[in-house]
């Protein structure tokens, strides 16, 4: 019995990432401390907090790059809590991290064949068939039109500007077919024009795919956001629609502060 490598992606929940009073701690510090949230279908949530708030460790005990010391994760109504990072993709979960991880040589329609291929039957084949070596190339150009980057397709990563690995990073969790993607800061280092860019491209993902976002950009996390968590200090502290994270007094004086309040008036 192999239920962690299923390939079955069937009966839909309304909640396709639940997680459950999730606890982790580094020695005498506690990073994550007993936090809960669901997610619902085609949702959009932003986390947000401060340096040190427990939101890129939060986001790996999701995914199972780290273990939880407490707590459960469920995807589509399964319990992965004790499930690899591997297993987790193949439930139809896919993420992007803070700093880009690309191989530099290998070309956008490689990259996004590579990605598509990862998750699927035969993954482990050297040399694909024919019929499917056809259908990986014509799914790379799509995805790749997808993110705007059809252009640029046989441009090796190398080539890409910062904003355009974000791009290929987020055509690259699409072609794994999820139906949940975490966003670790991806508009972590983007020019103006590129943040805007990125905050079109996440409004125009398809509400088949869940999306969670961990961003400093508030204008950003607040544009894409349905609904916004907020951590101090690993505890989950408030919640609630982005209009009302941002007149929350404590949240605007601790986490959004006055740089947002001048974004704002000055425009994106």
């Amino acid at each position: 019995m192999q239920p962690a490598d299923s390939d079955q992606r069937t009966n839909p929940t309304p909640f396709p990432l639940r997680v459950v009073a999730v606890s982790r701690s580094f020695g005498g510090l506690t990073a994550v401390d007993q936090v809960s949230f669901t997610l619902a279908a085609g949702e959009r949530l932003a986390i947000l907090g401060p340096n040190g708030a427990g939101k890129s460790t939060l986001f790996n005990l999701v995914c199972g790059d780290l273990s939880a010391d407490s707590g459960k994760v469920f995807l589509r109504g399964k319990d992965v809590t004790g499930l690899a990072l591997h297993h987790r993709v193949r439930r139809g979960l896919a993420r992007t991290y803070q700093t880009s991880s690309v191989f530099t040589d290998l070309t956008v329609r490689e990259h996004l064949a590579l990605a598509h291929r990862g998750p699927g039957r035969g993954r482990l084949s050297l040399w694909p068939q024919n019929s499917r070596r056809a259908q990986m190339a014509e799914a790379a150009l799509a995805f790749a039109a997808r993110v705007g980057l059809e252009g640029r397709i046989d441009h090796a990563a190398s080539q890409l500007s910062h904003g355009g690995l974000r791009q290929l990073e987020v055509a690259m969790a699409l072609a794994t077919d999820p139906h949940i993607i975490l966003l670790d800061e991806p508009a972590a280092g983007l020019s103006p024009a590129e943040r805007e860019q990125l905050t079109d491209l996440l409004l125009s993902l398809d509400t088949s795919v869940a999306v969670v976002l961990v961003e400093h950009d508030m204008d950003v996390a607040l544009t894409v956001a349905d609904r916004v968590l907020v951590l101090e200090s690993g505890r989950l502290i408030a919640e609630g629609k982005p209009e009302e994270i941002e007149a929350d007094p404590i949240v605007r004086a601790v986490y959004l502060g006055e740089q947002h309040g001048q974004q704002q008036g000055s425009g994106r």
